[in-house]
């Protein structure tokens, strides 16, 4: 799968860790770290202070309010906040140390995406926010942040998962598997989870906690407020919502058991190498149907941004490049000589023919604006800077390649998944974390 193409949902990997760009989200100003506010945690050579610890419960509790999810006590929330937090922070060393930057422009389109989400110009959005009290530098901060780590895991986890065609096709080719293909499960998710290399002391503890927490849900306690205190899963402070899932993105052992629950219902506990976990079914339903669309034959130059090429000097190259095409260059062998996505590059950067919403947003609704044979701008997206050119359009019946495109999104999904919990797990044991505050430990 190319990087600039739509990446899978990682599930339980990035909801939960990175907040959804939201306004109700870091909108208070940093409290000034003063000499009488305490370290609550070190993480490596950095350090979380109880006014950081404060000021998430704050705006977590009000963000729960947003959810309608009951919060749970004040000692619960600051447990479960401040393992988000050391995870949060970790990422965000190894993004900086990984050379990751984001740029003002690129928050810049963040915060315009979230004042277009809220039907506001970006300076409109700026003014409703000021004019409730809220800090615009601490939010866009917050987006920085949020971008950092969406960088970080797009690196880390989306690009380093592969699936072949063998892949595909044995999933196509099980009965049971492309009967359920467009069943979708609407679940929430309890983890108690267990560390890497766990002795049987620990593994036994793990089980016991699995056990209190599903003998609550059986008294009739509630499931978000039960995921938000107690769950260990990337989802918790959603409540463990996870959304909606397609069943080719579910592990088998989460398949097997939704397959035979009812909407409404609560599983038994469940095992598997991170862990136990307990599911929620709030709702299923398929949505398999035939569909004609329009397709279009596309291929492109990338030139990623870095320390050694600024993005001025990517546009720059590009607009060049773009001048000797015009000239009659061949657009073919530019590509295999200057662009960065090694994948199309080989091809003549050809991506061959794409259906709608196959591309990320940005590259799409250039690549919809122009004519064949024509050639876009420099088009700017999270992966780079492209050189766009339309080769030629066409309505094709797109039944068998949906089902194969989705089957390989499925199947990826669910390898993202379970390499983000190996990832997170392997990043957090080989961190220095030193709690230093008894109630928070």
């Amino acid at each position: 799968m190319h990087a600039f193409f739509k990446s899978a949902t990682l599930g339980l990997a990035l909801t939960g860790l990175i907040p959804a760009l939201s306004p109700g989200l870091a909108t208070a100003a940093p409290q000034r770290i003063s000499d009488i506010d305490r370290i609550v945690v070190v993480v490596n050579d950095d350090v979380i202070t109880e006014s950081e610890l404060s000021q998430r419960l704050r705006e977590t509790r009000k963000q729960l309010e947003l959810e309608k999810i009951s919060a749970p006590p004040d000692a619960a929330l600051r447990k479960q906040l401040l393992e988000r937090m050391v995870l949060e922070r970790l990422q965000l060393q190894l993004a900086t140390t990984s050379g990751i930057r984001i740029s003002e422009s690129d928050v810049d389109r963040a915060f315009e995406t979230v004042a277009q989400r809220n039907k506001l110009s970006a300076e409109e959005f700026r003014k409703a926010m000021a004019q409730r009290g809220l800090d615009v530098a601490a939010y866009r901060n917050t987006l920085r942040d949020q971008l950092t780590i969406q960088q970080l895991l797009e690196r880390e986890i989306n690009n380093r998962v592969t699936v072949t065609d063998n892949e595909v096709e044995n999933f196509l080719e099980n009965p049971q598997s492309r009967a359920d293909m467009d069943v979708s499960y609407q679940l929430s998710h309890i983890l108690i989870g267990i560390p890497e290399a766990a002795s049987p002391e620990a593994i036994q503890a793990a089980r016991k906690r699995a056990e209190d927490v599903h003998r609550q849900l059986g008294q009739g306690a509630n499931f978000e407020q039960t995921a938000v205190s107690h769950s260990q899963g990337a989802d918790a402070l959603k409540g463990g919502n996870l959304g909606w899932k397609k069943a080719g993105e579910l592990p088998e052992l989460f398949l097997t058991v939704l397959k035979n629950m009812t909407v409404g219902g609560v599983s038994e506990i469940l095992r598997s190498p991170n862990g136990f976990h307990i599911l929620k079914l709030n709702g299923k339903r398929g949505d398999s149907q035939a569909e004609a669309v329009t397709q279009t034959h596309v291929r492109h130059i990338l030139l990623r941004p870095s320390e050694i090429l600024s993005l001025e000097e990517a546009r720059h190259k590009l607009l060049g490049l773009r001048e000797r095409i015009e000239g009659g260059d061949d657009f073919a062998a530019l590509a295999r000589a200057h662009s960065d996505d090694t994948g199309s590059a080989a091809n003549g950067g050809d991506l061959g023919w794409a259906n709608p919403g196959q591309m990320v947003p940005e590259f799409e609704k250039a690549m919809n604006a122009l004519k064949p044979d024509q050639l876009s701008q420099p088009v700017r997206t999270s992966f780079g800077l492209h050189l766009i050119q339309v080769l030629g359009r066409r309505s094709h019946d797109v039944t068998q390649e949906r089902e194969f495109a989705a089957a390989r999104q499925q199947i990826h999904a669910r390898k993202a998944d379970e390499r983000y919990e190996q990832w997170a797990r392997q990043l957090r044991n080989e961190a220095f974390v030193e709690y230093l505050l008894e109630d928070v430990n």
